[in-house]
């Protein structure tokens, strides 16, 4: 195990086991430089991976301390690690996501509001009148983040943050039957928000689920398209 990899599992174990928490300011460096038997670079190096991951916060001016901790945030540094999947890996966590968009839109079904109803079909009609990929993948984004949020989980919603990110990467609309896959897609947002207007989690689950399958099938017709070192990143939806 090299310095930097011992210093951060150590501060990971201090943490972890509730030595340092929440909120707490961390010892000086030459305190842990001598407890965890590293460098002060290796030190150094490690707690910047730990920021990285929203473990650590350091303040300027005022020293380093272990973050909040919230579950949505920590869920959320994954984005370092899944924003790396070629889009091979990427369509074998969709199953992952189906299942979570489709508990998901349960969730919000029960808990919709008059506002939140107006703003998801507002999304759904600005879609549905722009055929820029950008724009479009724009108002999707905040199309299903305002499902998520109002589902009431925030660790939920920053999971599914994280896949949906990645995801727009691969710019499915630049397939040959992109207008098709534009007007299906369109079709699938409405089929949720209309469930979710309905209030029936039943139908709203099965409508994301749905949604989220079509998605991997033309996620999968884009990546038996690309050429083998292509790499596939060509623009961003869904």
């Amino acid at each position: 195990m090299s310095a930097v990899d011992q210093a951060f599992h150590g501060l990971r174990h201090m943490i972890s086991t509730g030595r340092l928490v929440a909120g707490q300011r961390i010892p000086p460096e030459g305190e842990l430089c001598e407890e965890l038997g590293v460098s002060r670079g290796s030190l150094r190096e490690a707690v910047r991976m730990l920021a990285a991951l929203r473990v650590i916060e350091p303040r300027h001016g005022s020293g380093t301390y272990v973050s909040q901790l919230r579950p949505e945030d920590i869920v959320g540094s994954l984005s370092l690690t899944v924003d790396l999947l070629p889009l091979a890996g990427l369509l074998e966590m969709y199953e992952i996501r189906r299942i979570l968009e489709s508990h998901a839109a349960a969730q919000a079904a029960a808990r919709m509001t008059p506002e939140t109803l107006k703003s998801i079909f507002e999304h759904i009609e600005a879609m549905e009148a722009t055929e820029d990929p950008e724009r479009v993948s724009a108002l999707d984004q905040s199309f299903h983040a305002e499902i998520a949020r109002v589902g009431g989980n925030p660790t939920l919603g920053s999971l599914l943050g994280v896949f949906r990110a990645r995801s727009r990467a691969y710019q499915v609309f630049t397939l040959p039957d992109g207008p098709h896959i534009k007007r299906a897609s369109d079709e699938d947002h409405r089929a949720i928000a209309t469930a979710l207007a309905n209030r029936d989690p039943v139908a709203a689950s099965g409508a994301a689920a749905a949604h989220v399958a079509h998605t991997e099938k033309w996620l999968t017709v884009f990546l038996q398209q690309q050429p083998p070192a292509a790499g596939g990143d060509a623009g961003a939806q869904e």
